[in-house]
């Protein structure tokens, strides 16, 4: 499996020549699902989900599908009828080749005010990956890699740290970083590494590396 990161929470994934493409949102690049067979939606947010994206992805390939949850279904399915499919925890799919599982079912809380809207993680290829999207939500089995929300509105480093112990991956990479700066960079790539149990990696956008 070939993993590419694009910009914040989208990630690529490539096997045996179909791409499968998760959260490819509006902080990510515009082409960021085209050549996309597939794409996963972890929830509504605009940082995960921009229709624009999926629309040029869809277009691109009248063979690709969405598989997402019902309040990201509920606005696209007109728009690509019959290529939409909804899920939610303990689902279990095949995309693009490969074999999928969805785990949990909220975001993380932002602040006690705001309402929590639904979120799903994807567990891909019995544990190869982990996306987890906007919560720290712990796949019932092991997980090679596990791509990490390392700096959001809802999370602080500690509860990271603690996310990657829980988890305990093999190895873990960064995702939701647009916000951070390069400046706290090696920070958290010093407090992460040295507390959270298992390797920590990053990835600039558009590089890539075989898991």
């Amino acid at each position: 499996m070939k993993l590419t990161k694009m910009s914040h929470s989208c990630v690529r994934l490539e096997k045996d020549g179909r791409v499968l493409v998760v959260d490819p949102g509006g902080f990510s690049e515009e082409d960021a699902a085209v050549g996309a067979d597939a794409v996963l939606v972890t929830h509504e947010h605009p940082d995960h989900f921009d229709e624009g994206r999926l629309r040029t992805a869809m277009e691109a390939n009248p063979a690709a599908e969405i598989w997402t949850l019902k309040a990201v279904a509920d606005q696209i399915s007109a728009a690509f009828p019959g290529r939409v499919h909804t899920v939610g925890h303990g689902d279990t799919f095949t995309a693009a080749g490969f074999d999928v599982q969805a785990h949990g079912e909220l975001h993380a809380v932002i602040h006690p005010d705001i309402p929590r809207i639904t979120n799903v993680g994807y567990l891909v290829d019995g544990g190869k990956l982990f996306h987890p999207g906007d919560a720290l939500t712990v796949p019932d089995g092991p997980v090679e890699t596990l791509m990490l929300p390392v700096m959001a509105p809802w999370n602080k480093i500690s509860e990271v740290i603690d996310y990657v112990r829980e988890v305990r991956p093999q190895r873990a990479y960064d995702i939701h970083d647009a916000l951070l700066t390069d400046l706290a960079r090696p920070i958290y790539d010093r407090q992460i590494g040295a507390l959270g149990g298992s390797e920590h990696l990053r990835l600039a956008p558009r590089d890539a590396v075989r898991l």
